[in-house]
């Protein structure tokens, strides 16, 4: 084989491989999929939680009130989180969301979250729907172990630890690239 045919091989063979490599991205879809029948069942555990429990709701006392609306608000922020995920990664990995691009109610931080972005929404999340469900065990003390206890308040410290870890690691990248834009400008 001639050096030309082979020179010309090579970069066909290289775009074959970078183009399986870029639609390869769209293996995710069905993932975002996944997160859209995740959020349905979230969903239907919310308005299945208020059926069960708006009857009896006048005969609740306030503590019982309390932990439906914190089982409500878990839901919530639970949903919540699926739709930052869902939005961001599709976003970031599979491809832009033209129809949310061109509506007046699109939320001002799609398109604008980036990785690290998300990783700090997504902790902060974690630990706000661990710390309403500690809340919501510290509301019922009486159906927990003090060594059940001790294991759920060690959870939620070690989660708001991660977000504090996360987010330090996030502004020490952040200032290593301010240093390292100067440094490349002087």
């Amino acid at each position: 084989m001639s050096k030309d045919a082979e020179t010309r091989r090579a970069p066909l063979l290289e775009r074959v491989v970078e183009w399986t490599i870029y639609t390869s991205r769209w293996l995710m879809a069905p993932v975002y999929l996944g997160l859209i029948a995740a959020l349905g069942i979230l969903i239907v555990t919310f308005f299945r939680e208020l059926y069960l429990q708006v009857p009896h709701v006048l005969g609740m006392d306030e503590t019982d009130i309390i932990l439906l609306v914190l089982t409500l608000v878990d839901l919530s922020l639970a949903g919540n989180l699926v739709l930052i995920i869902l939005f961001t990664g599709y976003e970031s990995f599979v491809s832009k969301i033209e129809s949310a691009h061109k509506d007046r109610d699109r939320p001002d931080w799609m398109g604008t979250l980036d990785f690290s972005g998300l990783k700090i929404k997504l902790i902060a999340s974690i630990v706000a729907i661990s710390g309403i469900h500690l809340l919501k065990i510290f509301m019922n003390l009486t159906n927990y172990t003090e060594a059940q206890l001790r294991w759920y308040v060690i959870i939620h410290v070690t989660f708001i630890f991660s977000g504090v870890a996360v987010a330090a690691m996030d502004w020490l990248e952040e200032k290593a690239h301010e240093v390292n834009a100067r440094y490349d400008r002087d």
